[in-house]
């Protein structure tokens, strides 16, 4: 090979090493944010818990459900899509810790983000054996609560209709558990 020739070789090479090294900081830094801020609508900080937004969205039979139509009750409410590989994973833990934690006033309620397609949404429903509330989100809703940026999330929110813990991505079955004994046993 020519100097030239591998002159230019090394150059390229250290060029794709420095933006693959670039994007792994990135990716690390954003990684960092996002956990700062899920851990910051933990129970137990000095911030005030902030009241969830109220919507109105259609279920999959077209009844009109507000979340305020939940209020006195422990709310998990899980922004999800067919698509979304992470949602296919929690989602039976979902539909495990609904039955198991229903009788102490928990709802579930499942906010699809599908773009519309009720169809693909109702056999996910039945695939999966959902057995909570399962709404047609809409990009309001998601601005509402933050953007949606990432699927699933979970918001549980407590009897007084504040949010007390926030979490994002695939977390384990015990997690939620935690989160939803948390939340049942906040003061109302």
């Amino acid at each position: 090979m020519s100097g030239e020739l591998m002159k230019s070789r090394t150059f390229i090479l250290f060029g794709v090493i420095t933006l693959v090294t670039i994007a792994i900081y990135g990716s690390l830094r954003a990684s960092r944010i996002l956990h700062s801020q899920a851990t910051a609508a933990s129970v137990g900080d000095d911030s005030p818990l902030e009241p969830a937004p109220d919507f109105e969205l259609k279920s999959l039979d077209g009844r009109a459900v507000k979340l305020s139509d939940f209020g006195g009750k422990v709310v998990g409410l899980n922004f999800w899509a067919t698509w979304c590989a992470p949602c296919r994973v929690e989602t039976p833990w979902l539909v495990d810790l609904y039955r198991q934690y229903k009788e102490q006033g928990l709802e579930v309620v499942g906010v699809s983000m599908d773009d519309g397609d009720q169809e693909q949404v109702a056999d996910f429903v039945k695939e999966m054996g959902i057995n909570y509330t399962v709404l047609m989100g809409s990009h309001a809703v998601g601005d509402a609560y933050g953007g949606l940026r990432f699927l699933p999330q979970t918001f549980f929110i407590g009897r007084d209709g504040k949010i007390i813990k926030h979490s994002f991505g695939t977390r384990s079955k015990s997690d939620f558990e935690d989160a939803i004994k948390q939340s049942l046993s906040a003061p109302k």
